[in-house]
């Protein structure tokens, strides 16, 4: 799997290009600033890039408006962003196109070497990963419209979950029930916001965008 890393601090790059390099990935390219990062994805198309949302040569919103130019030239291409900040304006754009393939943690709440590995694969999968605290802060400047509003406080929670990029059975681990019973959650999440019988994992990151553009 290709990987384009784009990290200013000289340690931390070559931290993630070692660690994802050691879990089997081909780091094509690790950049430390804007320009050279746009160039890195358009010359690679890799299939997943990590992008810290700070670059020079603004150091302000660098990364996430490369992302986004990147993935309007090359459609679909998978973005996880890792940075100490959420940058609401351009996260939420970041999101509209509701192609999946999308990513977005925290630096400082990174705990767990391998579930951010997992994190990778699964936003280079197309699927979504989001930290909890992004997704708080994404939706908090924002109300809840329909058919959102037709979930229950449970779905919801689940619903939640399922943006952070768990499966079904650590999401019944999480809540301690059974998976058979949020089964049955996901299932009501799909009608109420309208998404047909389909693949699941579509339906699940169609589900995931629909929450968090709401």
């Amino acid at each position: 799997m290709r990987v384009v890393i784009a990290e200013d601090l000289a340690l931390l790059r070559d931290g993630l290009t070692r660690l994802l390099r050691t879990h089997g990935f081909e780091v094509v390219e690790a950049v430390d600033n804007g320009p050279m990062l746009l160039a890195a994805l358009l010359r690679h198309r890799p299939d997943v890039a990590v992008i810290d949302v700070r670059l020079p040569p603004t150091h302000t919103d660098e990364g996430l408006r490369i992302a986004l130019e990147a993935r309007r030239r090359i459609p679909g291409l998978p973005v996880l962003i890792l940075s100490q900040y959420v940058e609401q304006l351009y996260a939420h754009e970041l999101l509209s196109d509701r192609s999946g393939g999308i990513g977005y943690l925290l630096k400082d709440r990174v705990g767990d070497v391998e579930q951010f590995v997992e994190s990778v694969r699964a936003v280079a999968a197309g699927g979504t990963a989001m930290d909890a605290e992004v997704i708080a802060q994404l939706l908090s400047r924002r109300g809840r419209d329909e058919p959102l509003s037709a979930l229950t406080p449970r779905e919801r929670e689940v619903l939640a979950l399922m943006a952070e990029g768990l499966s079904n059975q650590a999401i019944a681990a999480r809540l301690v029930v059974t998976e058979k019973a949020i089964g049955k959650h996901t299932s009501s999440i799909f009608a109420k916001l309208s998404l047909p019988p389909s693949d699941d994992q579509n339906r699940r990151v169609l589900a995931v965008l629909a929450y968090l553009e709401s």
